[in-house]
């Protein structure tokens, strides 16, 4: 276990972002292909079985394979805790946030098996996507200071701050009503789905709801996040903001577009199934790009020295708080 920020820890924390967008995107495949109930049980696949037999075809191999992802992102979330043990001390946040991490792997494998009980009720399946959604975001946030840390024992600089520009009252209500609206996005999103036509499985019940009523709920504050990535973009530029920030919000505003033009593709060609799986692999992208944006303007958060890199008799408590 390292006593500082190694290479490999960032390694590890980039690797959970990943691995967290991924599991939207593997999950989206199990609804977009009807393998939603590959499984039939849970936790076991079968009555009988563990694991997807032959007899169940590729949607059972989906669906179980989808499950074994599980054990990857525990392994990563396992790793990065102890990557982070011994820096706990004088870094206790971050380790907080992987062990917030580790705790969502098996509160996902929960509401997984409760929406196979369920049969694809959307709202079940709602929460699951929202959960990994909010997953997404802690990791992004624990990469990304991980990534700070980083930075700062490569350029021997000490007390680096992660908000490293200007950052007006306008900027950062501006990144404040980007997350917000992004979650309000991602919500309509999921009642969206609910209401459409891939829903895992042929037999899973759908939301009452007119798809094209909740679909107009759900751009609405696609509509402000593009406001306010515009706003951003403009302000950013009259003020000494840093590279970081603008890389964030170039990013975010990359992301955005990509996604409202995957959206609309879709919308309005019948929502051919690798067009929606771009999509999913969109809200986790929007998911992780909104939290980098809300950091870069808003954060408090500066970099420190772990336990072995203080002077002796230097690590006194209020070093070791962590904003």
């Amino acid at each position: 276990m390292p006593r500082t920020f190694t290479l490999w820890t960032m390694v590890l924390g980039i690797a959970s972002v990943i691995s967290q967008v991924g599991i939207i995107v593997t999950g989206g495949a199990v609804r977009l292909t009807a393998s939603g109930l590959g499984c039939s049980e849970w936790p076991r696949c079968t009555p009988e079985s563990y694991v997807a037999t032959p007899e169940m075809g590729i949607n059972g191999a989906i669906e179980f394979g989808n499950r074994l992802l599980t054990f990857v992102l525990a392994a990563i979330a396992v790793l990065t805790i102890l990557a982070l043990w011994r820096v706990r001390k004088t870094h206790r946040n971050l380790v907080i946030m992987s062990i917030v991490l580790l705790f969502g792997i098996p509160g996902q494998a929960v509401i997984g098996g409760i929406t196979v009980w369920t049969d694809l009720n959307p709202w079940i399946v709602m929460l699951h996507f929202l959960l990994s959604a909010g997953m997404v975001s802690i990791a992004a946030l624990l990469a990304h200071r991980i990534g700070a840390e980083r930075r700062a024992r490569i350029t021997r600089t000490p007390a680096v701050k992660l908000q490293d520009g200007a950052s007006t009252k306008l900027t950062s209500i501006s990144a404040v009503v980007v997350y917000i609206a992004g979650w309000f996005t991602l919500i309509f999103g999921t009642i969206v789905t609910g209401s459409g036509p891939h829903g895992g499985d042929p037999s899973a019940p759908r939301h009452d709801f007119d798809p094209l009523i909740v679909t107009r709920f759900h751009t609405a504050p696609v509509y402000l996040m593009t406001l306010m990535a515009l706003i951003l973009l403009v302000v950013m530029y009259r003020i000494n903001t840093s590279q970081r920030q603008r890389r964030a919000v170039w990013g975010f505003t990359a992301v955005l577009v990509f996604q409202a033009l995957v959206g609309f593709y879709q919308h309005f060609n019948g929502l051919p199934i690798a067009v929606v799986l771009l999509h999913m692999l969109g809200t986790g992208l929007v998911a992780w790009m909104m939290t980098i944006v809300l950091d870069v303007f808003n954060s408090k958060y500066a970099t420190r020295p772990t336990e072995t890199e203080l002077p002796t008799g230097d690590a006194a408590p209020e070093q070791l708080t962590n904003a």
